[in-house]
């Protein structure tokens, strides 16, 4: 299956509070306070009440289902092969099924709500990027063996498709940093997509950015969640690498942090010799797509371009760093933390 941007340039269902907290009762038999939650593309509440905490997810019309569906059987998947993974639970509805389809076309799901502080609010200890490291090793193993019709469909922000970004790069507005995307895109093309055919190939989350991420607020070092599976998509696991290791480069020490977080990953997941070499290149290729996507959508909605741009600091910086250090020794000082050298 094959996604069109539609998605990623439609606003977010409008439908009320109050309407959202009719259909938690009806179907889902919660009861409680609502409060809505950020979200690019789908509508989300929380509801507090008599049964707990839950998430009400209310995904955009645009999204085909097939895809909804593909998150929701992969949470099903872990639930069975790595239960202690701290991820949503899905609830059921009162009649036992795992979503409803409202009249505009729209999905409702109702999950579990994780406690804890995002991590992009929380210090940042240096142990804190190990222990993201070995969380996104096991969740990537715990996704191991699962598959769905869904899983092949073509998302934009996977990062094997970054010579697509192209048309979007105009958007970035300072000239400098769209200078730097262009020769970052240039390179990706060269030489890393020519080898993602020779990598392992599996069902990823796609998405862990400190968004997306929770901590225990007593232990910042504690990963106490993983949220939002909405961009899950077969690729090869190591494009998954590179999109979580690019929100852990410490634009101080670029190859030290990025040689630290994969050498954590790779103890709990091995990498291959020939992924173990795509790294860093695939970590600037998701600090690419964040610029060039961010930059895009923020032209389209500038009323909602602060939580639109909110990850694009964070990537511009990156970005600079890693591009300041040749290519080989960015690869040699990766390889030598995992012990490859």
């Amino acid at each position: 299956m094959t996604q069109t941007n539609s998605s990623l340039t439609t606003a977010p269902p409008q439908i009320t509070a109050s309407a959202a907290a009719r259909l938690a009762a009806e179907h889902f038999g919660l009861f409680g306070t609502l409060s809505r939650l950020t979200s690019e593309r789908d509508l989300n509440f929380r509801i507090e009440g008599p049964e707990g905490t839950h998430v009400v997810k209310i995904a955009n019309a645009q999204e085909p289902h097939e895809v909804t569906r593909f998150q929701t059987e992969a949470l099903l998947h872990l639930q069975s092969t790595a239960p202690g993974l701290p991820v949503p639970r899905l609830r059921r509805t009162i009649a036992g099924a795992t979503e409803v389809i409202l009249p505009g076309g729209e999905m409702l799901r109702a999950l579990t709500y994780l406690q804890g502080q995002p991590m992009h609010a929380a210090p940042h200890p240096l142990a804190q990027r190990i222990a993201m490291g070995r969380m996104a090793a096991r969740l990537t193993s715990g996704l191991q063996g699962f598959s769905h019709p869904a899983a092949g469909h073509r998302l934009q922000w996977d990062i094997r498709h970054a010579a697509d970004l192209a048309p979007m790069l105009p958007h970035i507005a300072d000239p400098g940093l769209r200078a730097l995307a262009t020769a970052t895109l240039e390179r990706f093309v060269a030489h890393v997509a020519p080898q993602l055919a020779n990598c392992r190939w599996q069902v990823v989350h796609n998405d862990l950015n400190p968004h997306n991420v929770l901590v225990d607020p007593a232990d910042p070092t504690i990963i106490s969640g993983i949220l939002d599976f909405g961009d899950m998509v077969e690729t090869p696991l190591v494009c998954d690498l590179g999109v979580a290791a690019s929100y852990q480069v410490d634009p101080a020490d670029a190859a030290a942090s990025l040689a630290a977080f994969t050498a954590a990953y790779d103890t709990e997941l091995p990498l291959t010799d020939t992924e173990l070499s795509l790294v860093a290149d695939l970590t600037q290729a998701r600090m690419l797509t964040t610029l060039a996507i961010a930059s895009w959508r923020a032209s389209l909605y500038p009323d909602n371009a602060p939580y639109i741009l909110r990850n694009v600091p964070s990537a511009q910086a990156g970005l600079a760093a890693l591009a300041a250090v040749p290519p080989e020794a960015l690869t040699e000082t990766i390889a030598r933390a995992c012990g490859r050298t």
